[in-house]
Protein backbone atom coordinates (compact mmCIF):
# COMPACT_ATOMS: atom_id res chain seq x y z
CA UNK A 1 0.00 0.00 0.00
CA UNK A 2 2.98 2.21 0.60
CA UNK A 3 4.36 1.87 -2.70
CA UNK A 4 1.15 2.72 -4.12
CA UNK A 5 0.69 5.84 -1.78
CA UNK A 6 3.94 7.21 -3.36
CA UNK A 7 3.35 6.37 -6.48
CA UNK A 8 -0.21 8.04 -6.48
CA UNK A 9 1.52 11.60 -5.06
CA UNK A 10 4.13 11.14 -7.97
CA UNK A 11 1.23 10.81 -10.32
CA UNK A 12 -0.70 13.45 -9.06
CA UNK A 13 2.43 15.83 -9.10
CA UNK A 14 2.74 15.09 -13.09
CA UNK A 15 -0.80 15.51 -13.70
CA UNK A 16 -0.67 18.92 -11.81
CA UNK A 17 1.64 20.07 -14.33
CA UNK A 18 0.50 18.86 -17.33
CA UNK A 19 -2.35 20.95 -15.73
CA UNK A 20 -0.09 24.17 -15.57
CA UNK A 21 0.97 23.19 -18.89
CA UNK A 22 -2.43 23.52 -20.41
CA UNK A 23 -3.11 26.74 -18.26
CA UNK A 24 0.02 28.60 -18.61
CA UNK A 25 0.61 29.85 -22.45
CA UNK A 26 4.41 29.40 -22.05
CA UNK A 27 6.27 27.29 -24.08
CA UNK A 28 7.46 25.10 -20.96
CA UNK A 29 7.09 21.63 -21.12
CA UNK A 30 4.69 20.16 -18.49
CA UNK A 31 7.40 17.72 -17.11
CA UNK A 32 9.17 20.77 -16.17
CA UNK A 33 6.23 22.53 -14.47
CA UNK A 34 5.91 18.91 -12.75
CA UNK A 35 9.64 19.04 -11.48
CA UNK A 36 9.20 22.43 -10.16
CA UNK A 37 6.27 21.68 -8.48
CA UNK A 38 7.77 18.66 -6.67
CA UNK A 39 10.59 20.88 -5.43
CA UNK A 40 8.49 23.43 -4.17
CA UNK A 41 6.28 20.90 -2.29
CA UNK A 42 9.92 19.50 -0.67
CA UNK A 43 11.29 22.17 0.03
CA UNK A 44 8.30 23.99 2.00
CA UNK A 45 7.80 20.58 3.99
CA UNK A 46 4.33 20.09 2.55
CA UNK A 47 5.70 16.98 1.12
CA UNK A 48 8.45 15.03 3.23
CA UNK A 49 10.93 13.05 0.98
CA UNK A 50 9.92 9.82 2.82
CA UNK A 51 6.61 10.20 1.62
CA UNK A 52 7.98 9.44 -2.01
CA UNK A 53 11.68 8.19 -1.54
CA UNK A 54 10.87 4.38 -2.50
CA UNK A 55 8.98 5.16 -5.79
CA UNK A 56 11.43 7.59 -6.24
CA UNK A 57 14.15 5.34 -5.89
CA UNK A 58 13.28 2.97 -8.01
CA UNK A 59 12.01 5.49 -11.33
CA UNK A 60 15.48 6.46 -10.97
CA UNK A 61 17.10 3.03 -11.26
CA UNK A 62 14.71 2.05 -14.46
CA UNK A 63 15.63 5.61 -16.17
CA UNK A 64 17.40 4.47 -18.95
CA UNK A 65 15.22 1.84 -20.14
CA UNK A 66 13.24 5.02 -20.42
CA UNK A 67 15.57 6.00 -23.51
CA UNK A 68 15.11 3.05 -25.27
CA UNK A 69 11.73 3.81 -27.35
CA UNK A 70 13.42 7.42 -28.66
CA UNK A 71 16.61 5.42 -29.44
CA UNK A 72 14.77 2.90 -31.69
CA UNK A 73 12.34 6.01 -33.06
CA UNK A 74 16.05 8.29 -34.16
CA UNK A 75 17.69 5.02 -35.31
CA UNK A 76 14.38 4.65 -37.90
CA UNK A 77 14.67 8.83 -38.84
CA UNK A 78 18.66 8.06 -39.39
CA UNK A 79 18.07 8.85 -42.90
CA UNK A 80 16.36 12.34 -42.11
CA UNK A 81 19.12 13.28 -39.50
CA UNK A 82 22.13 11.92 -42.05
CA UNK A 83 22.85 15.37 -43.20
CA UNK A 84 23.19 17.00 -40.17
CA UNK A 85 24.67 13.91 -37.98
CA UNK A 86 28.62 16.27 -37.14
CA UNK A 87 26.41 18.67 -35.96
CA UNK A 88 24.32 17.18 -33.73
CA UNK A 89 26.94 14.83 -32.23
CA UNK A 90 28.84 18.14 -31.51
CA UNK A 91 25.32 19.84 -30.19
CA UNK A 92 25.25 16.25 -27.80
CA UNK A 93 28.73 16.24 -26.46
CA UNK A 94 29.33 20.07 -25.86
CA UNK A 95 25.82 19.80 -23.86
CA UNK A 96 26.54 16.45 -22.37
CA UNK A 97 30.20 18.01 -21.02
CA UNK A 98 28.42 21.22 -19.93
CA UNK A 99 25.79 19.65 -17.99
CA UNK A 100 28.67 17.44 -16.48
CA UNK A 101 30.44 20.29 -15.74
CA UNK A 102 27.77 22.34 -13.85
CA UNK A 103 26.64 18.94 -12.18
CA UNK A 104 29.19 18.36 -10.31
CA UNK A 105 29.52 21.64 -9.27
CA UNK A 106 26.40 22.28 -8.02
CA UNK A 107 26.61 19.37 -6.16
CA UNK A 108 30.25 20.23 -4.89
CA UNK A 109 28.63 23.59 -3.78
CA UNK A 110 25.69 21.80 -1.92
CA UNK A 111 28.38 19.56 -0.38
CA UNK A 112 30.65 22.18 1.14
CA UNK A 113 27.55 23.76 2.55
CA UNK A 114 26.36 21.04 4.11
CA UNK A 115 29.82 20.09 5.76
CA UNK A 116 29.76 23.89 6.78
CA UNK A 117 26.71 23.61 8.30
CA UNK A 118 27.10 20.11 10.06
CA UNK A 119 30.55 22.02 11.48
CA UNK A 120 28.99 24.79 13.06
CA UNK A 121 26.44 22.26 14.51
CA UNK A 122 29.10 20.08 15.60
CA UNK A 123 31.50 22.53 16.95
Amino acid sequence: MKLLKQFMIILAVALAGEMFSALIPLPIPASIYGVILMLALLISGLLKVEQVKTVSSFFIEIMPVMFIPAAAGLMQSYHLLAPSIAAYAVITIVSTIAVMAVSGRVTQRFMQLKDKKEDVSHG
